[in-house]
């Protein structure tokens, strides 16, 4: 699968992809993580990306001539959807990340500023897509997580499959606590069942917990 990025900081991204399970996914040519300089799309000699916006306030706005430009020439490439990473989209889930590990690949657009001209997401039929409700300095770490959560999901990219399965929120539950050794570490002890042997009692223990921990998830989620 094929992610193409753009964005006013390409240098961000390299290292986070140079280790790691996508690392490994780019290694065995499964994943192709492509950046690409918004200022390469300008034609002044400043290499402007941004402007006052229409109407004031404060901040600046992404030009819309640059973005369309920078996607254009990616798309001969990447046939996939056009994603922007904004703090107001539809919310990044497990579903989701894997709703888009079946497209053939993503053109991600990082915002920066006050936000990209509107024409950008109406003109590219683009979808956005937030990591969470707070506030980041630009689009470039959602967008990162954005390929991290759905890259591992392409086969191949993970060493063990059914790590997959019982991923968090792959299924229902929230996850079971994990533990290894040492069984004792400073008097805090490994619960007995784990070190039973009894994987039917395992099993039911480990069920128990991620329920425990959905419910208490649920409960969260409810107050705001």
């Amino acid at each position: 699968m094929r992610f193409d990025v753009v964005t006013i900081f390409p240098g961000m991204f390299g290292p986070v992809f140079e280790h790691g399970v996508v690392g490994r996914g780019i290694e065995r040519g499964i994943v192709q993580v492509h950046t690409h300089d918004l200022r390469d799309h300008t034609h002044d000699r400043h290499r402007q990306v941004d402007d006052m916006p229409f109407g004031g306030g404060p901040g600046m706005v992404l030009k819309p001539e640059p973005v369309f430009e920078a996607v254009d020439s990616i798309r001969p490439h990447n046939p996939g959807p056009v994603v922007l990473m904004e703090p107001w989209g539809e919310r990044l889930d497990q579903n989701l990340a894997t709703e888009l590990a079946s497209e053939p690949g993503l053109i991600i657009v990082c915002g920066r500023y006050e936000g990209i001209d509107d024409r950008v997401r109406t003109g590219l039929g683009a979808r956005e897509i937030s990591i969470g409700d707070y506030v980041l300095s630009g689009g470039e770490i959602p967008a990162m997580v954005l390929i991290d959560a759905v890259a591992r999901l392409l086969p191949g990219v993970v060493g063990d499959p059914e790590s997959l399965s019982q991923d968090s929120f792959s299924t229902d539950p929230a996850g079971w606590p994990q533990f290894t050794r040492p069984a004792d570490y400073r008097g805090l002890m490994v619960p007995d069942v784990l070190l039973s042997g009894d994987h039917a009692r395992i099993k039911q223990w480990r069920r128990r917990q991620a329920a425990e921990r959905t419910s208490a998830h649920t409960k969260e989620l409810n107050k705001t």
